[in-house]
């Protein structure tokens, strides 16, 4: 990590005033399984803390951790949406649970393949979209290089570090990441970090 980190301080002096800000490189990582797409959609447009509470009682209600396709489709809808989850979400994961139980949906695939390939395999799936994929690959799959320009907070950042007018697009933000590259994800972390300025993912 240090030869990243040493890449974006020399190429970026931006960056390299965030990184002496926020510290040292904490990122918490997870396992590219099931359960951690379920987690995602759960979470999504959820504060961390309402959507930490219904992932615990789903996984309560699953009798199961981590959760699996068989454990999901076991819970009726109904059961699931009195865990405190929409009918859309609800939905989406027990998709996700047929589409993998079919081996339609192959997370053991994913680790083979290429950053591009995981976004069009999961995509596949209702209620996953790009965004999602990113951080599945950034925290589960570990790729260096992904830069998630749909996140709002690294858009947030990179509008305040960089000074924009308005919140970059996504061109803007590839030109301002070139000088980045092949770190991205690195640089990403840094910047939700600088947000906030202390903490880890």
């Amino acid at each position: 990590m240090k030869k990243a980190i040493d890449h974006l301080k020399s190429a970026d002096a931006v960056m390299a005033s965030i990184i002496e800000r926020v510290g040292p490189y904490k990122i918490e990582y997870r396992e590219p399984i099931f359960q951690t797409l379920v987690r995602s959609i759960t979470y999504q447009q959820l504060h961390g803390k309402a959507a930490a509470t219904i992932f615990g009682r789903l996984k309560d209600a699953a009798r199961a951790d981590p959760l699996t396709p068989e454990s999901i489709l076991k819970l009726r809808p109904a059961r699931m949406r009195a865990l405190g989850l929409s009918p859309q979400k609800m939905s989406y994961i027990r998709e996700l649970a047929r589409l993998t139980r079919k081996g339609e949906i192959d997370f053991a695939r994913c680790v083979t393949l290429e950053d591009a390939a995981v976004i069009e395999h999961l995509t596949r799936v209702k209620g996953i979209g790009v965004w999602t994929v990113h951080m599945f690959l950034i925290f589960a799959l570990r790729r260096p290089d992904v830069l998630p320009t749909g996140d709002l907070g690294v858009r947030a950042a990179i509008k305040k570090a960089y000074g924009l007018a308005e919140l970059p697009k996504p061109a803007e933000m590839e030109k301002i990441a070139a000088a980045w590259r092949p770190y991205c994800s690195v640089a990403s972390w840094y910047l939700w970090r600088s947000l906030e300025n202390v903490g880890a993912m």
